[in-house]
């Protein structure tokens, strides 16, 4: 099963300076303050067995003779470089749109595949803490966490993601001339303002053409406009809860300031989401505030575009974790659309290794 190999994935986190208690505690947090260091302490380990790292360069190509892998193409600083290889894992991140590119005119088999799209809303900490554990909380419960989830009758699903919990909202745009918003914690969860995604799903079928890429142009698209409702300078286009429920325009934001870097402006949602985005988003609004009253609460903050919550595609892979057609190809992770976080992503990156080596003892 996909959870044979968690425990070994949680061991290596902790020997590289994770705190242990993500051994045993439900909803285990590393901090994005720490995961940089973990990250760090197991690239030395890998350096150390023999490993090397090239830093600043981009996989471009890979040549393969009767289905089979022969080397890997990557460039860097303007020259292209080719190393031999049978194997090539393909640790795709889910905003690889060049790499995605590449694979689809190669021939790689793919599927084009939903994801969710949104924007993240803002509360005060001491706020969703109160709502969850109640006034007069024990301090020890550190900052709260939830998860929302509602189908609509529209068929649609919307759902909180990601939740960030005495957290920040980041800029994570990968391209030029496109916002992108995700969320984080440091380890203390201390910041002012909790936040999350709430997503709202969208099909292939709600993209423009039958193309298997349709949904990287549907993405992007959002990008731009939010990029461009901000006024075009990286900002992020943000509205307060009360206003966008009234479909209004507020005149500023009040008790919960818009933790994105890079500032916000104000703007109608409307701008750069589809319409049926934001009205499954209003109509979920009543479910969510049914389930956890006080939730909708009218000074919280709504930033975007929130779209690279999970991968567009999708690339099948045989038993022996093979893209179809290419022997030693093998796409892994939350590009390839096989995880969905990290420790997921490197719980897939485990499996894959352990295909490999069954594979070469046969």
């Amino acid at each position: 099963s996909p959870d044979e190999f968690k425990n070994e994935v949680i061991s290596e986190f902790i020997a590289a300076g994770a705190p242990e208690e993500i051994a045993y505690s439900v909803g285990a947090h590393l901090g994005t303050d720490k995961l940089i260091g973990i990250v760090k302490k197991i690239r030395e380990k890998i350096i150390s067995l023999g490993g090397e790292y090239i830093f600043a360069a981009r996989f471009v190509d890979f040549k393969s003779k009767d289905g089979k892998i022969k080397s890997a193409v990557y460039e860097k600083g303007g020259k292209r470089y080719e190393i031999e290889t049978e194997n090539i894992i393909l640790a795709l991140g889910h905003s690889a749109n060049d790499t995605f590119e590449m694979l689809y005119a190669k021939g790689v088999k793919m599927e084009a595949h939903g994801f969710g799209v949104g924007m993240r809303i803002e509360h005060p900490r001491e706020y969703i803490n109160e709502l969850c554990y109640g006034k007069n909380y024990e301090k020890e419960l550190g900052a709260a966490s939830y998860h929302l989830v509602t189908h609509l009758k529209n068929g649609r699903s919307v759902y909180s993601f990601c939740m960030c919990p005495g957290g920040t909202v980041v800029a994570a745009t990968s391209a030029k001339e496109g916002v992108v918003t995700n969320g984080m914690s440091e380890y203390a969860r201390d910041a002012q303002n909790s936040n999350s995604a709430l997503l709202v799903s969208v099909t292939p079928s709600d993209f423009a053409s039958s193309s298997l890429l349709a949904g990287l142009d549907f993405r992007r698209k959002i990008e731009k406009a939010a990029y461009l409702a901000a006024g075009g300078d990286y900002s992020a286009p943000a509205t307060r809860l009360d206003a966008f429920l009234k479909k209004e325009k507020p005149s500023g934001f009040s008790e919960v300031t818009p933790s994105f870097p890079l500032g916000v402006k104000i703007a109608e949602p409307e701008k750069y989401l589809p319409e049926y985005v934001t009205d499954s988003i209003r109509e979920a609004m009543a479910d969510f505030d049914a389930w956890m009253p006080g939730f909708s609460y009218s000074a919280a903050s709504l930033t975007g575009a929130e779209t690279r919550s999970t991968s567009p595609i999708k690339i099948p892979r045989n038993e022996e974790f093979f893209a179809y057609g290419f022997e030693g190809l093998i796409p892994i992770g939350e590009g390839a659309g096989y995880a969905g976080g990290i420790v997921s992503s490197a719980r897939d990156g485990v499996r894959a290794a352990m295909a490999l080596i069954n594979a070469k003892k046969k």
